[in-house]
Protein backbone atom coordinates (compact mmCIF):
# COMPACT_ATOMS: atom_id res chain seq x y z
CA UNK A 1 0.00 0.00 0.00
CA UNK A 2 1.08 3.57 -1.04
CA UNK A 3 0.84 5.59 2.43
CA UNK A 4 0.36 9.46 1.46
CA UNK A 5 2.38 11.92 4.08
CA UNK A 6 4.72 9.00 4.26
CA UNK A 7 8.09 7.60 3.54
CA UNK A 8 7.11 4.68 1.43
CA UNK A 9 10.14 2.18 -0.43
CA UNK A 10 9.07 1.61 -3.64
CA UNK A 11 10.46 -0.11 -6.41
CA UNK A 12 11.28 1.49 -10.13
CA UNK A 13 8.62 -0.01 -13.00
CA UNK A 14 9.30 1.77 -15.67
CA UNK A 15 10.70 5.28 -17.09
CA UNK A 16 8.37 7.33 -19.49
CA UNK A 17 8.92 10.95 -20.78
CA UNK A 18 7.23 12.43 -17.60
CA UNK A 19 9.03 10.68 -15.08
CA UNK A 20 9.91 7.04 -13.34
CA UNK A 21 6.75 5.03 -12.12
CA UNK A 22 7.26 3.05 -8.72
CA UNK A 23 5.39 0.41 -7.56
CA UNK A 24 4.49 -1.84 -4.64
CA UNK A 25 3.47 -5.23 -3.37
CA UNK A 26 -0.22 -4.66 -4.21
CA UNK A 27 0.56 -3.53 -7.52
CA UNK A 28 0.02 0.29 -6.89
CA UNK A 29 1.66 2.67 -9.09
CA UNK A 30 3.20 6.50 -8.60
CA UNK A 31 5.21 9.14 -10.73
CA UNK A 32 8.43 9.91 -9.80
CA UNK A 33 8.49 12.98 -11.94
CA UNK A 34 12.13 13.31 -14.00
CA UNK A 35 13.21 16.38 -11.98
CA UNK A 36 13.37 13.57 -8.94
CA UNK A 37 14.66 10.35 -10.56
CA UNK A 38 18.43 9.75 -9.50
CA UNK A 39 20.76 9.37 -12.74
CA UNK A 40 21.65 5.91 -10.77
CA UNK A 41 17.97 4.34 -10.70
CA UNK A 42 17.15 1.61 -13.00
CA UNK A 43 13.87 -0.82 -13.53
CA UNK A 44 14.00 -3.20 -10.66
CA UNK A 45 15.54 -1.33 -7.97
CA UNK A 46 14.13 0.18 -5.01
CA UNK A 47 13.74 3.49 -3.67
CA UNK A 48 12.62 5.37 -0.70
CA UNK A 49 10.19 8.64 -1.55
CA UNK A 50 7.81 10.76 0.23
CA UNK A 51 4.23 10.72 -0.73
CA UNK A 52 1.64 13.88 -0.97
CA UNK A 53 -0.39 15.20 -3.65
CA UNK A 54 0.56 17.88 -6.16
CA UNK A 55 -1.21 21.06 -6.92
CA UNK A 56 -4.17 19.27 -8.56
CA UNK A 57 -4.40 16.96 -5.66
CA UNK A 58 -2.95 14.02 -7.75
CA UNK A 59 -0.80 11.45 -5.20
CA UNK A 60 2.58 12.19 -6.49
CA UNK A 61 6.20 10.64 -5.06
CA UNK A 62 9.73 13.56 -4.43
CA UNK A 63 13.01 12.44 -2.96
CA UNK A 64 12.74 15.36 -0.95
CA UNK A 65 12.37 15.14 2.99
CA UNK A 66 9.33 16.94 4.42
CA UNK A 67 10.39 18.95 7.83
CA UNK A 68 7.21 16.88 9.01
CA UNK A 69 5.16 14.66 7.98
CA UNK A 70 1.69 12.41 8.63
CA UNK A 71 0.76 12.27 12.34
CA UNK A 72 3.73 14.00 13.76
CA UNK A 73 4.98 17.47 15.13
CA UNK A 74 6.97 19.91 13.31
CA UNK A 75 8.08 23.44 13.53
CA UNK A 76 7.09 25.10 9.82
CA UNK A 77 7.56 28.92 9.20
CA UNK A 78 4.02 30.62 7.46
CA UNK A 79 4.81 31.99 4.31
CA UNK A 80 1.79 33.02 2.55
CA UNK A 81 -2.24 33.32 3.85
CA UNK A 82 -5.75 33.26 2.38
CA UNK A 83 -8.99 33.83 3.52
CA UNK A 84 -9.23 29.74 3.77
CA UNK A 85 -5.98 29.27 5.59
CA UNK A 86 -2.52 29.74 5.59
CA UNK A 87 0.60 27.89 3.77
CA UNK A 88 3.64 26.71 5.44
CA UNK A 89 6.98 25.79 3.95
CA UNK A 90 8.02 22.04 4.62
CA UNK A 91 10.37 21.62 2.29
CA UNK A 92 8.67 20.44 -0.88
CA UNK A 93 7.22 22.31 -3.36
CA UNK A 94 3.47 22.47 -2.63
CA UNK A 95 3.12 24.31 0.65
CA UNK A 96 1.00 22.39 3.49
CA UNK A 97 -2.21 24.26 3.94
CA UNK A 98 -3.30 25.14 7.26
CA UNK A 99 -6.97 25.78 6.97
CA UNK A 100 -8.57 28.46 8.80
CA UNK A 101 -10.92 26.18 10.89
CA UNK A 102 -7.56 24.21 12.01
CA UNK A 103 -6.10 27.10 13.15
CA UNK A 104 -5.60 28.04 17.33
CA UNK A 105 -5.08 31.79 16.11
CA UNK A 106 -4.49 33.75 12.75
CA UNK A 107 -0.81 32.75 11.88
CA UNK A 108 1.27 35.48 10.39
CA UNK A 109 3.94 35.11 7.52
CA UNK A 110 7.34 34.81 8.58
CA UNK A 111 6.84 33.39 11.95
CA UNK A 112 7.21 29.88 12.97
CA UNK A 113 4.73 27.42 14.19
CA UNK A 114 4.50 24.21 15.60
CA UNK A 115 2.31 22.59 12.98
CA UNK A 116 0.48 18.44 13.09
CA UNK A 117 0.46 17.19 10.06
CA UNK A 118 -2.38 15.08 9.89
CA UNK A 119 -4.70 13.14 6.56
CA UNK A 120 -7.97 14.29 5.74
CA UNK A 121 -9.53 11.25 4.68
CA UNK A 122 -12.30 12.93 2.65
CA UNK A 123 -10.11 14.97 0.03
CA UNK A 124 -7.79 13.34 0.26
CA UNK A 125 -5.29 16.24 1.55
CA UNK A 126 -2.44 16.37 4.07
CA UNK A 127 -3.28 19.43 6.49
CA UNK A 128 -1.86 20.87 9.14
CA UNK A 129 -3.09 21.98 12.00
CA UNK A 130 -2.48 24.65 15.56
CA UNK A 131 -5.01 22.80 17.96
CA UNK A 132 -1.98 21.31 19.15
CA UNK A 133 -4.00 20.49 22.96
CA UNK A 134 -6.54 19.50 21.17
CA UNK A 135 -4.47 16.58 18.98
CA UNK A 136 -2.28 15.41 22.34
CA UNK A 137 -3.17 13.84 25.81
CA UNK A 138 -3.44 15.39 29.15
CA UNK A 139 -2.32 12.21 30.95
CA UNK A 140 1.09 10.17 30.74
CA UNK A 141 1.05 6.87 29.36
CA UNK A 142 0.56 4.30 32.13
CA UNK A 143 4.05 2.87 31.31
CA UNK A 144 5.99 6.30 32.10
CA UNK A 145 7.94 6.38 35.07
CA UNK A 146 9.48 9.09 36.92
CA UNK A 147 13.32 10.04 35.87
CA UNK A 148 12.48 8.35 32.19
CA UNK A 149 14.06 10.19 29.59
CA UNK A 150 11.75 11.45 27.09
CA UNK A 151 11.90 14.02 23.99
CA UNK A 152 10.17 17.41 24.26
CA UNK A 153 9.31 19.69 21.66
CA UNK A 154 8.08 22.91 22.68
CA UNK A 155 4.82 24.29 21.63
CA UNK A 156 3.08 27.27 23.89
CA UNK A 157 4.04 29.13 26.20
CA UNK A 158 1.74 29.89 29.80
CA UNK A 159 2.07 31.47 33.25
CA UNK A 160 3.78 28.27 34.57
CA UNK A 161 6.66 27.77 31.99
CA UNK A 162 6.33 26.15 28.57
CA UNK A 163 4.30 23.44 27.17
CA UNK A 164 5.84 20.67 25.73
CA UNK A 165 4.75 17.86 23.21
CA UNK A 166 6.16 14.65 24.81
CA UNK A 167 7.74 11.66 22.45
CA UNK A 168 4.62 13.22 20.04
CA UNK A 169 1.71 12.34 22.05
CA UNK A 170 1.22 13.68 25.20
CA UNK A 171 1.16 17.20 27.39
CA UNK A 172 4.15 18.27 29.29
CA UNK A 173 5.33 21.01 31.40
CA UNK A 174 8.91 22.93 31.68
CA UNK A 175 8.34 25.57 34.79
CA UNK A 176 9.54 28.91 34.27
CA UNK A 177 11.57 29.53 37.17
CA UNK A 178 13.60 25.81 36.59
CA UNK A 179 14.78 26.60 33.07
CA UNK A 180 18.40 28.00 32.82
CA UNK A 181 18.71 27.86 29.17
CA UNK A 182 16.54 29.86 26.90
CA UNK A 183 13.84 27.68 24.74
CA UNK A 184 11.96 28.82 21.84
CA UNK A 185 8.60 27.30 20.38
CA UNK A 186 9.52 24.53 17.99
CA UNK A 187 13.01 23.52 19.78
CA UNK A 188 13.05 19.83 20.53
CA UNK A 189 15.34 18.77 23.28
CA UNK A 190 16.18 15.81 25.52
CA UNK A 191 14.11 15.78 28.91
CA UNK A 192 13.41 14.18 32.04
CA UNK A 193 10.18 13.07 33.95
CA UNK A 194 10.33 15.25 37.31
CA UNK A 195 7.09 14.61 38.33
CA UNK A 196 3.58 12.51 37.69
CA UNK A 197 0.82 14.45 39.21
CA UNK A 198 -1.92 13.04 40.47
CA UNK A 199 -4.03 14.35 37.76
CA UNK A 200 -2.09 12.24 35.29
CA UNK A 201 -0.24 15.37 34.03
CA UNK A 202 3.67 15.65 33.43
CA UNK A 203 5.96 18.01 35.03
CA UNK A 204 9.53 18.43 33.01
CA UNK A 205 13.04 18.61 33.25
CA UNK A 206 16.33 19.45 31.51
CA UNK A 207 18.43 17.29 33.87
CA UNK A 208 18.12 13.84 35.21
CA UNK A 209 16.90 13.28 38.47
CA UNK A 210 19.44 12.33 41.42
CA UNK A 211 22.89 11.03 41.24
CA UNK A 212 22.13 10.31 37.84
CA UNK A 213 22.82 13.59 36.90
CA UNK A 214 25.88 14.74 38.95
CA UNK A 215 27.65 12.01 37.79
CA UNK A 216 27.62 13.01 33.72
CA UNK A 217 27.72 16.69 34.67
CA UNK A 218 30.77 15.54 37.10
CA UNK A 219 32.68 14.54 34.59
CA UNK A 220 31.58 17.61 32.26
CA UNK A 221 33.48 19.67 34.29
CA UNK A 222 36.19 17.79 34.43
CA UNK A 223 36.88 17.60 30.74
CA UNK A 224 36.39 20.95 30.87
CA UNK A 225 38.83 21.72 33.31
CA UNK A 226 41.26 19.47 31.58
CA UNK A 227 40.62 21.53 28.57
CA UNK A 228 41.21 24.58 30.91
CA UNK A 229 45.02 24.13 32.32
CA UNK A 230 43.27 22.55 35.30
CA UNK A 231 41.06 25.90 36.56
CA UNK A 232 37.52 27.42 36.24
CA UNK A 233 36.80 30.80 37.65
CA UNK A 234 33.60 29.54 38.76
CA UNK A 235 32.31 29.34 42.04
CA UNK A 236 28.77 28.71 44.19
CA UNK A 237 28.63 32.51 43.97
CA UNK A 238 29.09 32.89 40.28
CA UNK A 239 25.78 34.06 38.31
CA UNK A 240 24.16 31.22 36.83
CA UNK A 241 24.19 32.51 32.81
CA UNK A 242 27.80 32.54 33.56
CA UNK A 243 27.55 28.77 34.94
CA UNK A 244 25.51 28.29 31.90
CA UNK A 245 27.41 29.24 28.87
CA UNK A 246 30.89 27.56 30.81
CA UNK A 247 29.19 24.51 31.08
CA UNK A 248 25.31 24.45 29.87
CA UNK A 249 24.17 23.37 33.19
CA UNK A 250 22.26 24.96 35.97
CA UNK A 251 23.51 26.87 38.94
CA UNK A 252 22.09 24.27 41.34
CA UNK A 253 23.22 20.99 39.37
CA UNK A 254 26.94 22.60 38.66
CA UNK A 255 27.28 22.91 42.89
CA UNK A 256 25.53 19.56 43.15
CA UNK A 257 28.54 18.15 40.46
CA UNK A 258 31.25 20.18 42.56
CA UNK A 259 30.52 18.73 45.66
CA UNK A 260 30.42 15.01 44.17
CA UNK A 261 34.32 16.00 42.59
CA UNK A 262 35.03 17.70 45.85
CA UNK A 263 34.39 14.68 48.24
CA UNK A 264 36.04 12.30 45.93
CA UNK A 265 39.63 14.54 46.21
CA UNK A 266 39.62 15.16 42.05
CA UNK A 267 39.22 18.97 43.02
CA UNK A 268 40.13 21.72 45.28
CA UNK A 269 37.68 24.89 45.34
CA UNK A 270 38.85 28.48 45.84
CA UNK A 271 37.93 31.70 46.66
CA UNK A 272 38.61 32.78 42.58
CA UNK A 273 37.42 29.15 41.19
CA UNK A 274 37.99 25.44 41.10
CA UNK A 275 40.85 23.37 40.01
CA UNK A 276 42.12 20.13 39.66
CA UNK A 277 43.61 18.11 42.66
Amino acid sequence: MIEIGRNNRLTALRMTSVGMFLGDDDENDILLPNKYVPDTLREGDEIEVFVYTDSEDRPIATTLRPAVTRDEFGALQCVATAPFGAFMDWGLEKDLLVPLQEQAEPLVVGRWYVIYCGYDTKSGRLIGSTKINSLIDDEAPEDLKEGDEVVAQIYERTDLGLNAIVNNGFRGLFYANELFKPLRNGDKVRAYVKRIRDDGRVDLSLQPMGYAKVEPNAQAILDKLNASNGFLPLTDKSDPQVIYRALAMSKKTFKQAVGALYRERKITIGDDGIRLS
